[in-house]
């Protein structure tokens, strides 16, 4: 008989029922995240389909589909008449920090390749954070796509100010952040920035563009850069996958009176 982690032995019966989500993908995001918290460790040989079919309460062929989605992912390896074991926990591809500090978010990433998807004038950013500036007249959207070691990280939409567009170089282009590229610009100050953070699923389409399962974890980020005279100059909009992304926050610490 297998014996079983403490944590695996707290599990119950997972209920699939509370989601539309087709069962296999919601089954695979479970056991990647066995995988990625250490829960199934590397080398390790996993409960056969039998047992996972039990503890989840579906048929065996829904079991294989999930496993089916790792092994495509090389996080298992499945062999005949010896079981299925995990081949990777996959921690190195938590590299892509969301920066929280000025700094930080003006550092361009080592190693990370920029795609440019499609770019258009004329253009007005989805949703206008007018509460914290006014909009530009028209802006230039241009769509990329982030890349490291052949992967897709973040898929992004940047709305920049039409005016300043002819200061733009375009090796920038393929090459800075968002915000490090307005704040390179010749004659621009930003007298303010933000950045919001929310989670959410993957849809067809940032499934398709990040090569993840379909309602996989994602982060979308949104950063706003505001010029002296008021003038929002930079919207752009991005979407990491929810596996690459880390965010470490510096928590200010001081002695607590009593």
């Amino acid at each position: 008989m297998m014996k079983t982690s403490p944590a695996a032995s707290l599990r119950g019966v997972v209920d699939l029922n509370r989601s539309a989500v087709p069962r296999y993908l919601q089954l695979a995001t479970l056991f990647r995240s066995r995988i990625a918290s250490g829960a199934w460790r590397s080398g390790q040989q996993i409960p056969t389909v039998e047992e996972l079919a039990a503890e989840c309460g579906v048929a065996r062929a829904t079991i294989r589909q999930a496993l089916g989605q790792l092994e495509g992912e090389g996080l298992i390896e499945r062999f005949r008449a010896k079981g299925t074991f995990v081949r990777s926990q996959g921690q190195n591809r938590l590299w892509c920090e969301v920066q929280t500090d000025w700094s930080g978010l003006l550092r361009s990433r080592e190693g990370a390749e920029i795609e440019i998807l499609g770019s258009e004038g004329g253009a007005m950013p989805p949703v206008m954070p007018t509460d914290l500036g006014s909009a530009a007249a028209s802006y230039r959207h241009v769509r990329r796509r982030h890349w490291r070691d052949g992967q897709p990280f973040l898929l992004a939409d940047v709305y920049l100010d039409e005016q300043l567009w002819p200061k733009v170089k375009a090796e920038d282009l393929h090459s800075r952040t968002a915000l490090n590229l307005v704040a390179s610009l010749p004659g621009v100050t930003i007298a303010d920035a933000r950045q919001t953070l929310t989670i959410s699923t993957a849809d067809v389409e940032v499934a398709e563009r990040l090569k993840m399962p379909l309602n996989a974890p994602v982060a979308h980020v949104r950063r706003v850069a505001i010029e002296q005279d008021g003038r929002v100059i930079l919207v752009a909009d991005g979407i990491y996958r929810g596996d690459m992304v880390r965010i470490d926050i510096k928590l200010a610490t001081g002695r607590a009176e009593g």
